[in-house]
């Protein structure tokens, strides 16, 4: 994201002008360095820099709370090191319309009013060249789509908003429907991608990180695949499946993203060494720092806080490497004495086990080792920590920092490829194809292929668990779950761990409860924040249950 953030320090003179902490009714034109609206539309600049800063509302996920907490924390897969973190309201039942989290209802609306006021103005505004103005007018179409996505995936129905509002209007406006939402992000997507350069890779160096035609693309398959699924299609409508295979499958056939190779995988993450790669479609700004590793890193690297804390279903999930099999089928060759043998490459590249090596030692979560220390506070809850993400680069103790240049990646293009699979599995069953981009996410790291001979809800079953692991840590699961209508199943139960003994040389294995965790129906969605129904009181409404 280069240029915009250069541009956005040409900028500054507008911050006020966006400030977050503005409602986003209010938007003062004039901070005492432009005088009036038209300064802004009638200059190259600072209408280029108005879009560039409504890129701020793309989230970066990686510390939600400033304490390091991640969603996997409140999902299965995942339990956070603080055990007063505010994330825990997600699984003890204290999350509320006054005691929310992630919490993004008047943040991206604010957002959508500044891509709205853009399109709404930059027609007729001063950007040189003239021809520049349709690219620019796409990236806020796709940003459109993109905060009303944030809001449906959250809180499902919303107010559809099209139009920059005046405080002297009347904003107690009615929900649309959930399909209404959905048709919305669908037209601005393809509005989008209809001027975009068609990806990362055909972009100016200048201009990496802004919206391309792919990353339009991925986010109408993402909406579709949502809208398609149990929670916002409780008939079963398998047209809607088929729409959303259509639209993942559009993005494989412009053939302009690629899976990067196992030995890779761990940098996918990291823009030092693997900055704007054939597998990422869009990514947010690349902050540059150490708090990732500082938060999530085992206790014993200097200090750090080992926030996330992978749980035993998670580890569970990964199967063996030799066979392709699930650990829980007893023909897969998996030893109960010696787990973490013979296992998927991705759980040595996203979880850090015992004895594993990570930045040049090997990691101690047996009981008495140097990264299981009941009396830190910070110990692991579960016996392992997250690998995923982090380098062994960085450096957070005494001395110079050394920092790494990471983005929140939002699509990518495993997604994609799983994405298809799973819509076409459910609008015409494991045809070839469902079996073909399944398979590639799988042979990328050595697993075997998916037998053959699988039923749709055997495939089902195989797409779900391919997702959990694949996509650890992402924000997927948390959602995913949700859309799958499987909260109850899935999160409705306690969560484990690992209890390593040692004994000389040998270890000894035993499961534990680490925590129980609690889902009802209401949790489906997230609450409207209190503060908001008070300002509609006639048509928002609250979302059932809460």
């Amino acid at each position: 994201m280069k240029k915009i953030y250069s541009q956005l320090v040409a900028f500054l003179l507008l911050t006020s002008l966006l400030s977050c902490k503005e409602d986003f009714l209010t938007f003062p034109y004039t901070d005492g360095n432009i005088r009036n609206e038209s300064e802004i539309w009638t200059s190259d600049r600072n209408t280029r820099g108005f879009i560039s800063n409504a890129y701020f509302g793309i989230l970066n996920r990686y510390n939600l709370d400033g304490n390091g907490s991640l969603l996997a924390q409140a999902s299965d897969e995942a339990v956070n090191s603080n055990l007063s973190s505010n994330i825990n309201i997600f699984n003890n039942d204290t999350w509320s319309s006054l005691r929310t989290n992630d919490d993004q209802y008047n943040n991206m609306y604010n957002y959508i009013r500044r891509t709205n006021i853009f399109l709404e103005n930059s027609l007729g505004s001063g950007v040189t060249p003239a021809s520049d103005i349709p690219g620019l007018r796409g990236e806020a179409y796709f940003l459109r789509a993109l905060y009303h996505f944030e809001l449906m995936k959250r809180y499902g129905p919303i107010v559809v908003v099209t139009r920059s509002f005046t405080i002297d209007q009347d904003l107690d406006l009615p929900r649309n429907t959930l399909d209404e939402v959905v048709a919305q992000i669908v037209t601005d997507c393809d509005s989008a991608a209809a001027v975009l350069t068609p990806a990362i890779v055909d972009q100016a160096s200048g201009d990496k990180g802004r919206a391309t035609q792919t990353a339009a693309l991925a986010l109408k398959a993402r909406t579709l695949l949502y809208a398609a699924s149990p929670l916002n299609n409780p008939t079963g409508d398998a047209t809607k499946w088929q729409r959303a295979a259509d639209a993942a499958k559009a993005i494989i056939d412009l053939k302009k993203h690629s899976l990067l190779t196992q030995a890779q995988l761990p940098n996918l993450w990291n823009y030092g060494s693997q900055a704007y790669n054939a597998e990422v479609i869009f990514a947010s700004q690349s902050d540059n720092n150490n708090t990732l590793e500082l938060n999530n890193a085992p206790i014993s690297y200097d200090g750090a806080r080992g926030r996330t804390n992978p749980t035993q279903e998670l580890v569970d999930a990964f199967d063996v490497r030799s066979t392709g099999k699930p650990i829980t089928d007893a023909t897969s060759g998996y030893n109960p004495a010696n787990p973490y043998n013979d296992r998927d490459p991705r759980l040595n590249l996203f979880i850090i086990t015992n004895n594993t090596n990570f930045k040049g030692k090997p990691v101690e979560t047996f009981e008495g080792g140097k990264d299981n220390v009941p009396i830190n506070v910070n110990n692991t809850k579960t016996g392992y920590y997250m690998r995923k993400f982090m380098s062994e680069g960085a450096f957070w103790g005494v001395g110079t920092a050394v920092n790494v240049r990471r983005p929140w990646v939002l699509f990518r293009y495993a997604e994609v490829l799983l994405n298809y699979a799973e819509a076409l599995n459910e609008a015409q069953g494991p045809v070839a194809d469902v079996y073909t981009f399944v398979n590639q996410v799988r042979a990328r790291v050595t697993m075997p292929a998916l037998p053959a001979g699988l039923t749709k809800d055997q495939m089902r079953e195989r797409i779900q668990k391919e997702r959990q692991v694949e996509l650890c840590f992402e924000d997927h699961r948390f959602f995913d779950v949700r859309r799958w209508k499987k909260g109850e199943q899935l999160f409705n139960r306690p969560v484990s761990g690992m209890r390593i003994t040692k004994n000389g040389t040998a270890l000894t294995y035993q499961r534990f409860q680490v925590e129980n965790r609690i889902f009802n129906e209401k949790m489906y969605r997230f609450p409207i924040p209190q503060t908001e129904l008070n300002k509609a009181p006639k048509n928002l409404r609250q979302n059932p249950g809460w």
